[in-house]
């Protein structure tokens, strides 16, 4: 997804959106508009809430209580207080505040649930909720509030609150008061009439949207990884034999065959493993696990990443709520909330992640020990002893694997009771997606260490490196220095991150030999 995509606008309708579009609002500032169908279908369901709003006999979300207070029935004279009463209460989130991107993606997938027309609110809350986004308006959503179940109740009250008028919003990074930023918009607050403050607040949205998020940057890792692969296998005068396709058919992943395909591509064509080749047959016969076997965990990570989109898709499809308006205008409970699908995958994602990045450590590990490095300077240091070289980077990367390893600890395993015991089985899928944003970020960072370490070390070889190799080192010559003496080694770690989290490293890659799997 490139930042072409701020010109973008996305059609919310009745329809599922795709990952690409979630990513496209949430991360690059695209626009919305509702489809006529949507609103259509939202105001023929709110009709059939008219309806069972004068009904006597109680009807859940529309004239009685919530959770455990579900039995009382609420007059018709209190049940604008009943609505404005929830969102209020339920806007209850602590600690620091989470990030835009994320709230703009819970926003969008909200919207994209009210417009099934399934929740029976009226047209003008979809519309209030377009109107907002498009106008850059951030609601303050806090850490913690949601154990994903009844969906992530705390964070989309946060931004049902800013709709009304209330609460804090931040525009433009600018912390301002939510009624004040809605009339500098020229937006009117809403005010909810019966259903609306549930259906505004009933949904797995923000682990829905971390998980598209998150989707999107561990794809593009996968590629980033292989090209790390590539350059280690160059820079440790290894082989790459065992990447060969046909040794790949014999066990068929589809995520192996990609991994290892993207190693070969990447590294095809390098002298420096040309005219190592005699030496490696000669006295080295195998690389180590963490070379050899690189395709079989990169190949795993991706075949999760696409399981989990599955998921993601089944997901983005739904209309989460409860009471739901089905189609034949029944009002029903229903547990469609529990953020359980969505929490598995993604604890399943932060097992991978720390893999991914274990595996990683230890490539880069092998460059620093000169028993192991095949001829290279201890640690790549200019003047072992003298110098360092390398050495603290790969503590750096030690400290992060350790951390994504406890990450990896699920929190879909976990489950806290609430409401009185009438919600006594949560997800906690908003921990879970909370969690794997540390993990991701994580990955990048260990990811561009070993590139950093991998580009130093080729370029401590003779011979010219291959096509795909020697255009991460060149893109990263552009502001990052090579080998020589110990200098301040943090700000060029950070300059790798930054070329990793912007795909800027693969993208020279893609340039210079064509698109990878």
């Amino acid at each position: 997804m490139s930042h072409a995509a701020t010109s973008q606008t996305v059609s919310v309708g009745i329809g599922a959106l795709t990952i690409d579009e979630v990513v496209a609002v949430a991360r690059y500032g695209a626009k919305v508009e509702i489809t006529s169908e949507a609103l259509a279908e939202v105001e023929a369901t709110r009709e059939r809430v008219e309806e069972l709003a004068q009904d006597p006999t109680p009807v859940y979300g529309i004239s009685t209580g919530f959770g455990a207070l579900a039995r009382r029935h609420i007059p018709e004279e209190m049940r604008a207080q009943l609505q404005l009463s929830l969102v209020r209460s339920h806007a209850a989130g602590t600690g620091p505040e989470v990030e835009e991107e994320v709230i703009r993606a819970l926003m969008l997938l909200r919207l994209s649930t009210l417009c099934t027309g399934r929740t029976g609110v009226r047209p003008v809350v979809a519309q209030t909720y377009a109107d907002v986004l498009n106008a850059g308006i951030v609601p303050v959503v806090r850490e913690y509030g949601s154990l994903g179940c009844s969906g992530d109740l705390a964070p989309l009250a946060h931004c049902a609150l800013a709709l009304l008028g209330e609460g804090e919003v931040r525009v433009n990074g600018e912390l301002q008061d939510a009624g004040e930023a809605l009339k500098a918009a020229g937006i009117e607050p809403l005010v909810l009439r019966e259903k609306e403050g549930l259906a505004l607040i009933n949904g797995t949205d923000g682990m829905l949207g971390m998980l598209c998020l998150a989707i999107t940057d561990l794809r593009q890792l996968a590629k980033t990884a292989d090209i790390a692969t590539a350059m280690t296998v160059e820079g440790l005068l290894g082989t790459l034999v065992v990447f060969a396709e046909d040794l790949q058919e014999l066990r068929p992943h589809p995520g192996q065959a990609a991994a290892a395909a993207n190693i070969l591509k990447v590294a095809e064509g390098s002298e420096i493993l040309a005219a190592a080749l005699e030496e490696f047959k000669k006295n080295q016969v195998q690389d180590a696990y963490s070379v050899r076997c690189a395709p079989q965990v990169a190949g795993g990570f991706r075949d999760t990443i696409e399981h989990a989109a599955t998921v993601a898709g089944h997901e983005l499809a739904a209309a989460v709520d409860n009471p739901v308006v089905a189609k034949d205008g029944r009002v029903v409970s229903n547990g469609n909330f529990h953020g359980a699908p969505v929490a598995y995958v993604l604890d399943f994602l932060a097992i991978v992640t720390a893999d991914l990045a274990s595996i990683s450590e230890r490539r880069t590990d092998r460059f620093l020990d000169p028993a192991r490095n095949r001829g290279l300077n201890a640690f790549l240091a200019d003047d072992p002893g003298v110098d360092s070289g390398h050495m603290i980077a790969q503590y750096a990367q030690a400290g992060i694997v350790s951390e994504l390893k406890r990450l990896a600890n699920p929190s879909s395993a976990d489950s806290i009771p609430s409401s009185a015991m009438q919600e006594d089985h949560v997800s906690m899928g908003w921990s879970a997606a909370r969690k794997l944003r540390k993990s991701v970020d994580g990955l990048q960072r260990v990811l561009a260490i070993e590139i950093l370490t991998a580009a130093r070390a080729i370029d401590m070889r003779d011979g010219e490196p291959a096509k795909g190799t020697g255009a991460v080192i060149e893109k990263l010559r552009g502001t990052v220095q090579g080998a020589g003496t110990d200098r301040f080694l943090s700000p060029e770690i950070e300059e790798t991150v930054r070329l990793v989290k912007a795909g800027t490293l693969l993208d020279a890659v893609e340039g210079g030999i064509g698109k990878l799997r």
